[in-house]
């Protein structure tokens, strides 16, 4: 409804009932206290609540509750002592209350305090009990638990009382109140189901219904509907009926009709669309619409002209206990009108928008939800774009619902609001209820909440509260009161501009509305500013108050109240006054506030100048208007300072003049240019902004922002063209030389000072006059530079390339003599001036690639180029002319590009565009230069070869004659590629592989081994020759060993062996001889000589470990004895010297071969072959003592190792086989009493037998519904191959699964599938009922949680383990984790029990 809330309030819309025709009250009867003058509603509404102490009711201690029957008291509020429900302490919260600061104090609360009052005395005195139940209309009504109707007018004064205290002990408490639309009907429903209509008009009983529903359940909600012959109830079974009133022959009935039955679901809401005024006659009302909410899902009906269901829509997920909520509202949509159904259950709020089609249908469509993070326990509306919601804290939020934002919160607790509680449990009749109504019940407060014509009324234990939205002016004012001046600003601004929301009271079209916001506004100007010099003097603080102040007034485009009266008034306050001026200047700065009043500009420059913030107020002159300013005083301020930006300003802006600036600016930085001197920081930033400044003039822009006025663009232009080509400046001394300025800008900055010439010039091209200025800027500086030994090359050379470019234009008119090029070609070019050679170079080269070279005759040109070792520029010339073989040779003798040139003949030769012939030039000059390409860089030069000269190899090797130079190209061609060019083949590659090996053989030992096993590309037996030759054992070995001859490869390796030990023995012979003669020498050479021994014994039992998995035992002992028998000789000899430390390196030698050979042989066998040893064989045990223990030792780990794992498996599989066997027969727990797919109970019919199916997800379905699902779209299988999946989780996850689905399609499907029959069944109709059940094999999610247990253990499985030792054994290996094995000393065996799965 677009009309304010005070059209429809409670005092215009309670003038239809004709008060004086009522029946005076008895007030002794009543014992109720007269009241002379009763308040007004509208006065009640108006009051602030900050203005007076609170109402207080009467002091509960004398409230008499004795004779308050037990089963009709309602349950009471949160807040409660009396409550009776301990839930209700559980749910309440304390939290802080919060007003938005953007939107202030949206909702006025109001106490009722007559209403209030008459509640508790009526309870007191005449033992009317407490308050259940209120509705309003044009009149409130409040029900009580003895079952009385107070109806109270719209002055708050009980004009009746409906009921006697026989009616409450007969039929309970009132649970339910509805008035029809012209306030003459009051329907009472009551805690033991009957329902009673009165006639206000004159207080008499006109119907009492004891039959309209089944008898023990009460009423939950009674409403009439816009007929007043129709209304609709629902009771405590969840069933909702029909009303139809009729009266013939004077005789009044009641026809009642089911519309929705509570074996169906349970109904606990139901709200009929009740048209306003204004809508009486929308089409949409002749269908008599009807909303129902169960605890599933939402209903809406059509009553007329025939019973209809229109709509329903599910719930979504939600808290059981949550309460659905319905509420009606009539919203303008796209020019017309249309009901709107809010609904809820839990924290989201959907909304429904009905409309009739032109076809007579009605069609419901989905708007966008509201989600909050509460329990929503109420929902209205309080105008057609605002909600008002209470949650089950009983905190109240008012919610925009466009924005869906929460415009304020409230707390509710004070209100001690009142809960149906035992009514929804039907506490009345013996509390038949079902469970889950019941604990909807538990926050119930349906009839405790009554909205109508914009106000919501609360009904307390003890009191009644209205509340109504705030008109604009109040919410501001309230913010005011509290002093909250900014949010109070911020609040009326969003007025002003149309974006608040919940606005009331503001009416007419917009620009009135915007004249009316900005009176108020101005008001709060004065008022903040006032209060924010009396209360907030210190700095901190006006800080934040000035800028607001500024920022509203430039926003109502009210600058002359801010620079008159506010300032004015700030002014007298010098902290305010000066941070008044200072926040001006963000505005300035923005071009938001362009023109200063004279006063406070010159307020400006002195708080400015006196505070020392010179670049801001240099910041806001560039941005004012000056010319109501002292020009004068002005520019000596920026002078003195340096605002120069400023001072520019001033002189352009103020009085026209361009030219003055420019002639302080040279007056400063000429006389430093003239003599040579570095220029200081200052003096660079005066020239960078000279030379901007001198651009923005010639191009019509305005320094440093904005544009020259039109009319003076080309005055502009010519007179600092007329100030640069001056001969003089206006103060010349006889020593200055002609064209100062010029001069000036070309010593300051060459390059800058042409590239604004250059700009400049691209706009003269139709301007004859410019064109002259042009011609005679060139003239003069050709006169100024040429033959100038104060110009460097660079600034010659810059020049010139400036006028080649000028030059080479299609449009070009000036005009350059030629001779002038050829003489500036002869000074870059001199031979004999070697200083700044890369400059000269590049400058010239700069000018020919602008179009110098025109200028030029090309065979001089080259000729002094070669002679000057301009590279570069023969570069250019050449490829000009296509003499691709020529750039190669100047790149070879270019010093500083030499390292280009393999880029360079790369790309010539790969990319497209040059002719076969030029490529074949430039690789006969490659061929020619390639060793002296080899030695530049032989890396890139194998890439060259490889990539474009693969056929040449053969020639290119015979051309190198330098051994080292040919191994390293060699050794970059042969390396192994990755890429494009990874199967690049070379002819005679294995020759070139042959090659490189007797070089490295030759010239580099070390790198022959990592040659070898990385190429692939050489012939094994020419290798095995080359290496031989130059007596390379170990590479042979090597070499022996990929060609497969493992007994040849240790021979070789052993007679190594046998070398090293015969060398370490001579050693330590001479040191106990006394043939060296130094004994420390001797300890490093033995050192030495262990290093190596020890190397050799490694590469050897490497050999042996590799070929022995393919060796049988007997191969094996033919290679591991020997090299024992060679260690232990040894170890033998180097005792009998008496070698201490050198036996006892070779004992551990000893056993690491021991230790290896005992993996691959067993060790009787290494035991008896030592004893036949003759070394061991005739000596005593304790020579052997060690070599015995140490295999006991070995035989002992392994067996510990192989225990331990044994165990630990078998714990393993025991706890795995267990888990698995508690997981199949652990019993089914389902989430509802339902079947997923038809929603009813899975006892549908008491006296039958129906098949279940229970997943392990917790999903129930009926047998049949299941399959008929399943055997949608598919031929069904039979029931022996139907593989059962859950219908509900499969459909979640994108399709729905059937008997032929793909199985691992199917996480749902279950462990057990258990047949459960109804409860309620005979006892021989089990016989009849089909059971299924499934094979005794492994389920897909069977499977899938054995997997689950597996990937529990981290690391190799311990399966895995126990095999690999299997393995070994059936192998005859013993020994598989050997502290001494080559890659296991640091292995430890890490122990510990199986991990534990939580159920």
């Amino acid at each position: 409804m677009s009309e304010s809330p005070d059209a429809h309030s409670l005092l215009s819309a309670s003038s239809q009932l004709n008060l004086m025709e009522v029946d005076t009250i008895d007030d002794k009867e009543f014992d109720i206290p007269q009241v002379d003058t009763p308040p007004t509603l509208e006065s009640i509404l108006n009051e602030l609540e900050d203005e007076e102490e609170p109402f207080l009711l009467e002091d509960t201690s004398v409230l008499n509750t004795d004779n308050i029957d037990a089963y009709s008291c309602d349950t009471s509020s949160l807040a409660s002592s009396d409550s009776g429900d301990p839930a209700h302490l559980k749910r309440k919260r304390r939290t802080q209350d919060f007003n938005a600061p953007v939107h202030g104090s949206v909702v006025r609360q109001s106490l009722l305090k007559g209403i209030s009052a008459q509640i508790v005395s009526a309870a007191d005195k005449v033992d009317a009990g407490l308050p259940t139940a209120i509705t309003v209309s044009g009149v409130i009504a409040v029900g009580t638990s003895h079952g009385l109707a107070l109806v109270f007018d719209n002055n708050q004064a009980l004009r009746l009382c409906l009921g006697t205290k026989s009616t409450g002990a007969e039929f309970g408490a009132v649970s339910a109140l509805s008035i029809n639309h012209d306030c003459s009907r009051l329907l009472c429903g009551f805690a033991k189901g009957q329902i009673m209509m009165w006639d206000l008009a004159n207080g008499k009983l006109l119907r009492t219904i004891n039959d309209a529903h089944p008898p023990g359940t009460a009423i939950l909600h009674v409403k009439f509907t816009d007929d007043p012959t129709l209304a609709v109830c629902n009771d405590s079974g969840g069933s909702v009926f029909e009303l139809v009133f009729r009266r013939v022959m004077g005789i009044r009935s009641c026809d009642s009709r089911c519309l929705f039955s509570g074996s169906k679901g349970e109904v606990c809401c139901i709200e009929p669309l009740r048209a306003p005024p204004d809508f009486r006659d929308h089409p949409i009302t002749h269908y008599s619409l009807l909303a129902m909410a169960s605890l599933t899902k939402i209903l809406v009906i059509g009553l007329k002209p025939s019973l209809k269901v229109w709509m329903t829509f599910p719930y979504s997920k939600s808290d059981p206990s949550s309460v659905p909520q319905l509420a009606w509202q009539f919203v303008p949509t796209q020019k017309t009108v249309n009901p709107v159904l809010a609904f809820c259950k839990g924290d989201t709020v959907h909304f429904l928008l009905v409309k009739k089609e032109d076809t007579g249908t009605i069609h419901v469509i989905k708007q966008r939800q509201l989600n909050l993070i509460c329990d929503i326990i109420s929902l209205s509306w309080i105008n057609n774009r605002t909600l008002v919601l209470v949650d089950s804290h009983e905190k109240l939020q008012v919610v925009d619902r466009p924005s869906q934002e929460v415009l304020e919160t409230l707390d509710l607790e004070q209100v001690q609001l009142v809960y149906n509680s035992r009514h929804f449990k039907s506490l009345a009749t013996g509390g038949n209820v079902s469970q889950a109504l019941a604990l909807v019940g538990e926050k119930a407060c349906y009839q405790s909440v009554s909205s109508y014509a914009g106000q919501i009324v609360y009904l307390g234990t003890k009191s009644a509260h209205i509340m109504a939205l705030r008109n604009w002016r109040e919410r501001i004012d309230c913010l005011l009161k509290h002093e909250h001046f900014v949010e109070a600003l911020s609040l009326a601004w969003s007025f002003h501009e149309g974006t608040a929301k919940a606005v009331v009271g503001l009416y007419g079209d917009p620009v009135k509305k915007k004249g009316v916001v900005a009176d108020k506004m101005v008001e709060i100007f004065f008022q903040f500013s006032e209060y924010s010099l009396k209360k907030c003097p210190d700095q901190g603080k006006i800080q934040d108050v000035v800028p607001v102040l500024v920022d509203y007034c430039l926003l109502l485009k009210r600058a002359d109240l801010l620079f008159n009266q506010l300032y004015s008034q700030l002014a007298e306050n010098m902290v305010a006054k000066g941070v008044f001026l200072e926040s001006l200047e963000s505005y300035i700065v923005a071009d938001r506030l362009g023109h200063l009043t004279t006063p406070i500009m010159r307020d400006l420059l002195a708080h400015y100048h006196s505070t020392g913030k010179m670049e801001s107020l240099e910041r806001c002159i560039v941005h004012l208007d000056v010319t109501n300013l002292d020009i004068q005083q002005v520019v000596q301020v920026c002078w003195e300072n340096h605002l120069h930006d400023a001072m520019i300003y001033v002189f352009n802006r103020g009085m026209n003049d361009y030219i003055t600036p420019m002639e302080k600016l040279f007056a400063v930085i000429g006389p430093p240019l003239k003599y040579g001197r570095s220029l200081t920081d200052e003096e660079v930033v005066m020239g960078n902004k000279l030379l901007v400044y001198i651009s923005c003039c010639l191009a019509g822009r305005a320094y440093p922002l904005g544009d020259i006025p039109e009319d003076l663009v080309v005055q502009v232009k010519n007179q600092v063209f007329e100030f640069l080509i001056r001969l003089h400046s206006a103060d010349s001394s006889e020593e200055e030389e002609v064209f100062p300025f010029i001069r000036s800008l070309i010593h300051f900055d060459t390059r800058e000072f042409f590239n604004v010439l250059a700009m400049t010039f691209e706009d003269f091209k139709n301007d004859k006059q410019a064109l002259e200025y042009q011609q005679r800027i060139v003239d003069i500086l050709l006169q100024v530079m040429v033959d100038n030994s104060d110009f460097t090359p660079s600034q010659v050379g810059g020049l010139f390339t400036f006028l080649a470019r000028q030059l080479a234009k299609p449009d070009n008119t000036l005009f350059v003599n030629r001779k002038l090029f050829d003489q500036v070609l002869d000074f870059l070019c001199c031979p004999d001036d070697d200083s700044r050679h890369s400059e000269r170079q590049q400058v010239l080269l700069e000018l020919l690639q602008v179009g110098g070279v025109i200028q030029y005759n090309e065979e001089r040109l080259l000729a002094l180029a070669e002679k000057a070792k301009f590279y570069q520029v023969c570069e250019f010339l050449y490829e000009k002319n296509s003499l691709y073989d020529r750039i190669f040779d100047c790149y070879l003798r270019d010093p500083l590009r030499k390292e280009e040139i393999f880029s360079y003949i790369h790309n010539l030769l790969s990319m497209p565009g040059y002719s076969l012939k030029e490529k074949q030039t430039v690789m006969e000059k490659v061929l020619q230069h390639i060793q002296e390409l080899i030695t530049l860089d032989s890396s890139s030069s194998a890439d060259l070869v490889l990539f474009h000269f693969p056929e040449e190899v053969q020639q290119i090797i015979s051309e190198l004659q330098d051994d080292h130079l040919l191994m390293e190209f060699l050794s970059h061609l042969l390396k192994p590629r990755e890429g494009h060019h990874s199967g690049t083949i070379l002819p005679v590659e294995h020759e070139l592989h042959e090659l490189l090996l007797d070089l490295f053989c030759r010239l580099s030992p070390q790198q022959i081994l990592k040659f070898l096993q990385t190429s692939q590309h050489y012939r094994l037996e020419e290798a095995l020759q080359i290496t031989e030759k130059y007596h390379h054992k170990e590479v042979s070995a090597y070499l022996l060993e990929k060609k497969g001859d493992f007994q040849g490869a240790f021979s070789v390796l052993l007679g190594l062996l046998k070398e090293k030990l015969s060398l370490l023995t001579t050693e330590i012979e001479r040191g106990v001889n006394g043939e060296d003669e130094s004994l420390n020498e001797e300890k490093e050479d033995s050192k030495s000589t262990l290093t190596i021994v020890k190397d050799s014994l490694d590469n050897i039992i490497d050999l042996c470990n590799h070929s022995s998995e393919n060796l049988y035992q007997q191969q094996r002992e033919v290679l591991w004895f020997p090299l024992l028998e060679t260690m232990m000789f040894s170890q033998k000899e180097v005792k009998g010297l008496g070698s201490i430390h050198t036996f006892e390196v070779l004992r551990e030698l000893t056993m690491k071969v021991l230790n290896c050979m005992s993996s691959f042989i067993s060790l009787p066998a290494i035991i008896q072959r030592i004893l036949q040893d003759p070394v061991y064989g005739t000596g005593k045990l304790a020579e052997i003592q060690g070599l015995i223990l140490s295999m006991l030792d070995t035989f002992n780990y392994e067996q510990t190792l192989l225990e331990t794992t044994t165990s630990l498996l078998n714990q393993d599989l025991h706890w795995s086989l267990a888990h698995l066997h508690a997981a199949v027969t652990k019993g089914l727990h389902p989430r509802q009493d339902y079947c997923y797919i038809c929603f009813q109970q899975y006892k549908r019919r008491q006296d039958s037998v129906e098949e279940i199916i229970v997943f392990s997800c917790g999903h129930l379905y009926h047998f049949q519904c299941l399959q008929q699902k399943d055997c949608e779209g598919a031929v069904c299988a039979s029931e022996q191959q139907q593989s059962w999946s859950c219908y509900k989780c499969s459909s979640s996850q994108g399709g729905r699964g059937g008997p032929f689905t793909e199985p691992k399609r199917l996480p749902s499907t279950s462990l057990a599938q258990t047949c459960v029959t109804s409860v309620h069944h005979d006892a021989g109709s089990e016989a009849h009922g089909k059971k299924v059940f499934v094979e005794a094999t492994l389920s897909l999610q069977q499977e899938q949680s054995w997997d689950q247990l597996s990937s529990l253990y981290r690391g190799p499985s311990r399966l895995s383990i126990l095999s690999e030792l299997s393995y070994y054994h059936s192998n005859e290996k013993t020994g598989l984790i050997i502290p001494g094995q080559p890659g296991a000393e640091n292995f430890q065996l890490k122990l510990s029990p199986p991990p534990l799965l939580e159920e």
